[in-house]
């Protein structure tokens, strides 16, 4: 525990000290100096409660004589920093065998220091400074001093056979003094008036991944970073401070050194990362204009350093394994339900089951006639498949990375090599990556630096998880039937048809062994900068970069399959292929200012020009005539598609300036404008200004807290600021025309229709937003504590707008919508302890966020997006939240006391029992309400670091509470029985002695079932992980420097280690519903929550190296 002993006065206290105490204890001797000087004391309770009682009689002596008098014979020390003592142990003095005698002097900028720790690197033995910052010490000739103090940056020296060292240690920077990166320059941290978050190289591989978002996940308040699957890569979708679109893409900008990067945050190597800043509200997103409206991710990555030549090599190796199985019926289970079944038919169809219609579907009929296929000869199953673990496997992965980094004064270099092979949990799933990334910077002149950077990216994945809605793998590992085999004897692929009364399908198995759905990509990317001193203050700088990207995507599956749909006939092979190409060229200039001492300017002004092209192209085949040529040569398919091809293609030009304005460092001013002209909006408003302003006072500067004790740093926060959205896709104000096929003369022909009308209006979506926020250091900044309110409202929403049929379209795109978002964020990171040999720190994070339609359109009426599915049920409503779900409740199942009144709707005992809303007797779409909604209330992150010597141990906990999931597998998983395996939960159907159920008795899907979207596909999002696990073990620096190395750390880390939930799925953070960009109408942005059968989340345990050389 740290105390701190403050008495804050208003009047002058002496600088000389009187004493009488006997048998005193060091607390009470320092609370008198105290008393007397008006300085205030710092230090660890457990130093001081080792200490031995003080006798000291003194009269009219100086501060200092009366410190050394108290602390004489004592194991402590101190230290006065202007009007704050740190009192330390004194580390102990241990004389080793030493080749020569090492004397000299300690001091910072204002003088000597005494009780400075001086020890031989390697070893545990030193020595300190005395009152005069003197030390004297036996070391070896080659050995290494280390120098420390609190306060102060530890300090390695080399002896170098000298036998005189002087050294000059520096204070420590405060963690606000951190230079964080904004638009087109950086700022002190302590200089920010905007919400800034920031992440360092260090704190993103706390929790190694192949993925920067999933990294990114947790550290910073207001990024909600969502991890939807459990498929390589990870299906990641971040969303920040909320959303503000509902037609147009809602992802955050990514700027890369400069760039900004149109590939996603998965073609960017973690390990390549020194630091990512995210720019939160509309102030610091302003100056990016109508591209700023989601939140900027500025990446700023690694380069070459001056000095000798580095070496590092990190690594890790990981094992993940399903980390929960869901329950399901096993085969005994499937045969008696399928068997009571049956029976119910003669409740629910008793006409047909009095005629006999069902006689031939009794199941002992089925079964017999497959006796010895599919049963023994007492109709016993002869298979019983745990598909879950046939389909999954212990998946490992691995992670290489190496670095060499060098350089002289003038000239750094550096080359970033990483190899990454992420297998996935199900089988024949993964990721492979490979990067390799070139910097070069030199200082040609004093007034004239270049520099450079080349990226290539090579990423291999082969899905698992591919048609959501169809019987793709993880729809199959619940409802592949438990008693037909994964392989018969004769090596054929069982399927669900080989038992009637079955849907089409294929085994999760044969299709992961048969199905090969490959995704490609090639990046190449290259940026190029030139900086240019013009005059003392005045800088110009000049980037250029290039992205290019190959994607390629082949798919096969063979004729031993029939993929997700009934059919399981024929073979297949396609190919799709989309090459992008985007370019950026931007010039600023800075201009930095200092007047009369106390104001000072930062003035940022220049232009920008962005262009993205994009060529796509696709063919398929069908019914090939040997499953060799696989996609390899499509002309082998009897059954070819239909081609396709597309282009498009936008451009921006910008011109952008911002001010900084400094006074005496109290009060600081922030104004931003920027011009973005854009090819994808309408003739008549091509262009847009976005402004924002921003004021910040440093209220700790004042001087009625410049000398405060407790408070360190005060700052409080104010900004205004317009963005806007531009990704609304290519030429939507204008009409578009598309072709369609009929037949003309019995022979098939192409024809041209206009698909669309155009709008010379249609603009971007604006969103303004205030933000009100602070930020405090206390005690020395080991508390730091930041929060931040927004409003957000967004006006002119792109949706479609109802045309007149005489028009001959249905709608026409518009700017009418609004749509608020307003939430509060909440950073503490606090340094709980902090001695020489151990260290606990703690970080928390919580953002709390309310979303609300403001309006629709002229008439306000209900909207409903994508996915539909059994009804629409994704709402958006005038008042409610975006993405409410919408469907009928379910009050329980009817009982045989109710049956009258089930009669009433048409319903038996054993029947849903549907809420009547409205109360007419009857169940209609009036009687659908409000389920739930997919935006959580609340997320964050609490982690704890602690270390011991070189032991480090990290734990990391996630929450989110506030949303719902619809879990749309229960409409075939659970509601239905007979055409597909089913949940286990169908054992609790109703029956006449358990009635109390919300799940409807048993019957044949074929006679007649209960479906819709029901209050009981709706489950609690709420969730606590244990996302990580850390122990890591650093070696000491003396003991490796024998075998040449200057780092080595090995750890492990378990992830995914536990989820405290009701959620029935398998994990409460997901989606199976992403963005299409080749059926951009079919899209939207809040189908988060929303799930159909997703790929299982792996808990993984992995061991990791970090070694430099």
């Amino acid at each position: 525990m740290v105390v701190v002993l403050t008495n804050v006065s208003a009047k002058t206290y002496s600088q000389v000290v009187t004493l009488h105490q006997k048998n005193a204890s060091v607390e009470k001797v320092l609370r008198s100096i105290e008393k007397q000087t008006g300085y205030h004391f710092m230090y660890e309770k457990q130093d001081v409660a080792k200490a031995s009682a003080i006798n000291i009689e003194v009269a009219g002596v100086s501060l200092e004589q009366a410190l050394d008098l108290a602390f004489k014979d004592q194991p402590l020390t101190y230290k006065i920093f202007q009007e704050t003592i740190v009192v330390k142990k004194k580390d102990e003095v241990s004389t080793p065998v030493a080749d020569i005698k090492v004397s000299g002097t300690v001091s910072d900028s204002k003088g000597p220091l005494p009780g400075v720790s001086i020890r031989i690197k390697g070893s545990d033995q030193g020595t300190q400074t005395d009152v005069n910052g003197k030390f004297t010490l036996n070391a070896p000739e080659n050995g290494t001093l280390v120098f420390s103090f609190v306060g102060y940056t530890t300090q390695e020296v080399a002896v170098g056979g000298k036998t005189t060292l002087n050294v000059v240690l520096a204070e420590s920077p405060k963690a606000l003094s951190e230079v964080v990166v904004v638009g087109y320059g950086t700022q002190k941290r302590v200089d920010l008036t905007g919400s800034v978050g920031s992440v360092s190289a260090k704190g993103l591989q706390e929790r190694p991944q192949t993925n920067l978002e999933q990294e990114l996940s947790g550290k910073i308040a207001g990024v909600n970073v969502s991890t939807n699957s459990g498929a390589p890569g990870g299906n990641t979708k971040i969303r920040i401070r909320g959303y503000s679109s509902i037609n147009t893409r809602t992802d955050p900008l990514y700027v890369v050194d400069g760039v900004i990067w149109t590939e996603g945050g998965n073609a960017i190597s973690p390990n390549d990362i020194e630091s990512v800043d995210v720019l939160k509200d509309a102030s610091s997103t302003a100056i990016y204009g109508t591209r700023g409206a989601n939140g900027v991710i500025l990446v700023t990555t690694k380069r070459g350093k001056k000095g000798e030549g580095t070496v590092s090599y990190d690594s890790y190796v990981s094992v993940g394994h399903m980390a929960k199985e869901l329950p399901v019926l096993n085969s005994a289970q499937f045969m008696a339900v399928e068997d009571l079944s049956y029976a119910n038919i003669k409740k629910y169809d008793p006409t047909g089951w009095a005629s006999g219609k069902y006689a031939d579907q009794d199941p002992v009929k089925l079964r017999t006639a497959l006796i010895g296929k599919l049963f023994d000869s007492n109709l016993k199953p002869l298979y019983d498949v745990d598909w879950q673990k046939a389909t999954t496997r212990n998946a490992v992965s691995q992670n290489h990375n190496l670095t060499f980094t060098g350089g002289s004064d003038k000239l750094t270099y550096g080359l970033f090599l990483n190899y990454a092979n992420d297998q996935g949990i199900i089988l024949n799933s993964y990721l492979k990556r490979y990067n390799a990334r070139l910097t070069i910077d030199n200082q040609i002149k004093s007034w004239l630096k270049v520099g450079a950077t080349l990226n290539y990216n090579a990423q291999d994945q082969r899905t698992a998880d591919d048609g959501t809605g169809g019987n793709n793998i993880p729809r199959m590992l619940i409802e592949m039937v438990p008693f037909i085999p994964i392989k018969y004897p004769d090596g054929t692929y069982g399927k669900r048809t080989d038992y009637p009364n079955l849907e089409g399908g294929d085994n999760p198995v044969a299709q992961a062994n048969e199905i090969e759905a490959l995704y490609r990509k090639r990046i190449f990317s290259g940026n190029s900068y030139l900086n240019i001193n013009i005059i003392p203050g005045l800088e110009f700088r000049s980037t250029l970069g290039v992205t290019t990207s190959a994607n390629y995507n082949p798919h096969f599956q063979s004729g031993l399959v029939g993929g997700s749909v009934a059919s399981q006939t024929k073979s297949s092979a396609s190919i799709d292929e989309q090459n992008n190409t985007f370019w950026q060229w931007e010039n600023h200039f800075t201009y930095n200012k200092t007047f009369n001492k106390v104001h000072t300017i930062n003035i940022v002004a220049g232009t920008e020009q962005q262009n993205f092209q994009q060529t796509g192209l696709g063919a398929s085949t069908s019914n090939l005539s040997d499953n060799y040529y696989q996609y390899y040569n499509l002309g082998a398919g009897s059954i070819p598609g239909i081609p396709s091809s597309n282009y498009d293609a936008w451009q921006m030009r910008s011109y952008f300036g911002r001010l900084n304005y400094n006074y005496k460092d109290k009060y600081l001013l922030t104004v931003t404008g920027r011009q973005d002209g854009s090819s994808r909006f309408g003739t008549n408003v091509k262009t847009g200004f976005f402004p924002s302003a921003a004021f910040a006072w440093r209220a700790s500067q004042e001087d009625f807290l410049k000398d405060n004790k407790t408070i360190s740093d005060l700052k409080f926060r104010l900004s205004y600021g317009l963005t806007g959205n531009s990704e609304i896709g290519e030429y939507r104000s204008q009409a578009q025309i598309g072709t369609v096929n009929y037949v003309f003369n019995g022979a098939q022909a192409i024809g041209t229709q206009q698909t669309t009308i155009g709008n010379e209006d249609l603009s971007w979506e604006k969103t303004a937003e205030f933000d009100l926020g602070f930020s405090v250091g206390l005690f020395n900044n080991r508390v730091n504590i930041e929060a931040d309110a927004y409003l957000k409202k967004t006006k002119a929403l792109l949706l479609n707008a109802p045309l007149p049929e005489t028009s001959g379209f249905n709608s026409v795109y518009k700017n009418i919508g609004r749509l608020q978002n307003k939430g509060l964020e909440l950073t503490i990171n606090t340094q709980n302890i902090k001695t020489e040999d151990f260290s606990w720190n703690t970080s928390f994070n919580i953002s709390f966020l309310k979303n609300k339609i403001l309006a629709l359109g002229a008439s306000n009426d209900d909207i409903f997006l994508s996915p539909t599915f059994l009804s629409q049920f994704n709402l958006m409503r005038v008042g409610l939240p975006a993405g409410s779900f919408y469907g009928y409740k379910v009050l329980g199942t009817w009982g045989t006391a109710e049956a009258s009144q089930a009669a009433i709707f048409n319903k038996l005992p054993g029947d849903l029992k549907i809420q009547d809303t409205n109360g007419d007797g009857k169940i209609t779409a009036d009687d659908k309400v409000i389920l739930g909604k997919s935006i959580p209330d609340g997320y964050g992150t609490l982690s704890n670091t602690f270390r011991y010597k070189n032991i480090d141990l990290g734990i990391d906990l996630q929450f989110n509470y506030g949303n719902q999931i619809m879990n749309l597998t229960r409409h075939s998983g659970q509601d239905r029985t007979g055409q597909a395996n089913s949940y286990a939960t169908v054992l609790n159907a109703w029956t006449p002695t358990n009635q109390n159920t919300s799940i409807a008795e048993d019957r044949p899907a074929y006679v007649y079932y209960q479906t819709e979207i029901y209050s009981t596909k709706v489950e609690s999002g709420n969730f606590i992980r244990g996302r990580s696990v850390t122990l890591g073990y650093t070696f000491p620096t003396a003991s490796i420097a024998k075998i040449k190395l200057s780092r080595l750390r090995v750890y492990a880390q378990a992830q995914n280690l536990f989820v405290i939930t009701k959620y029935t799925g398998y994990d409460p953070e997901v989606s199976t519903y992403g963005y299409d960009p080749k059926n951009p109408n079919n899209n939207s942005n809040f189908n988060q929550s929303i799930q159909f059968y997703d790929y299982p989340k792996p808990r993984t345990f992995l061991l990791g190296l970090n070694v430099s050389f």
